[in-house]
């Protein structure tokens, strides 16, 4: 772990001690910066494992270093942190690519989630395009947003209004991560889960549920669910968990 850099980038003196504090106490290496600028004059670049970077800066921004970063070929995981938290930075930085975006003030097990979600990440990174998450839910309003929002991370997307639809379409081969309601007419999702554990079949699924009682959640994670999502949910919060996913996926290919 002491390996690790991290490198803050933030304007405010306060914040940058803090974080700083905070990462050493995770264990980690850290290097904290007032400017992308002088983050990008230091020469600590091709050392930093992870970035955390504010999104409204004096100068560059932090959406204008990722995307300096990315034409550079540079693919340090990001994770924003802002106290101005507006949609439409939060979509851009997600869909470039950033591991997530926090709103200040974040709490210490947010920050250290996303920096191991940054570290697993890094130099080996799944590729987006080839990975096909499928969405099974009966509220068809639920499967368009799902879908789009999965297509403007990056992903294949398929959608279904049944579990019996989805066993019958064929896709369970082809499926990376599985998105699923728990409560439907028909098989339910607990109910899903249960047959394909039955095949052996182990596709990392994620649980959205409208309904978040405590036994259903019990259930589904004592059975391997990656999470069990209460409805609405965030944008980064199902990124986060389709990457934890597909992580997932790939160890369960290379040991069988």
């Amino acid at each position: 772990m002491a390996s690790n850099l991290i490198s803050i980038i933030d304007d405010d003196e306060s914040v940058r001690r803090t974080t700083t504090r905070l990462i050493e106490s995770f264990g980690f290496r850290a290097a904290a910066f007032e400017s992308a600028e002088n983050f990008l004059g230091a020469g600590d670049v091709n050392d930093t494992s992870c970035l955390i970077v504010d999104v409204q800066m004096p100068g560059m921004n932090g959406l204008q270093l990722q995307s300096q970063l990315a034409a550079a070929g540079c693919s340090i995981p990001i994770i924003f942190i802002t106290a101005h938290d507006d949609k439409e930075s939060r979509r851009r930085a997600m869909q470039a690519g950033a591991i997530a975006f926090l709103g200040k003030p974040f709490n210490d097990e947010q920050l250290l989630q996303g920096i191991r979600l940054a570290l697993h990440e890094f130099g080996d990174k799944p590729g987006a395009a080839g990975n096909l998450i499928s969405i099974i839910d009966d509220d068809e309003s639920v499967r368009r947003t799902t879908t789009r929002l999965i297509e403007s991370f990056g992903f294949r997307a398929a959608a279904f209004e049944s579990a019996e639809n989805f066993l019958g379409a064929g896709d369970v081969n082809d499926t990376s991560c599985l998105i699923v309601d728990v409560r439907m007419p028909g098989m339910n999702g607990l109910q899903l889960q249960s047959q394909l554990a039955a095949a052996d079949c182990r596709i990392p699924i994620i649980f959205v549920t409208a309904y978040d009682d405590k036994e259903s959640r019990r259930r589904a994670m004592q059975a391997g669910a990656v999470a069990f999502l209460a409805k609405p949910f965030s944008d980064d919060q199902l990124l986060q968990w389709i990457r934890s996913a597909l992580r997932q996926e790939k160890g369960g290919m290379e040991t069988r």
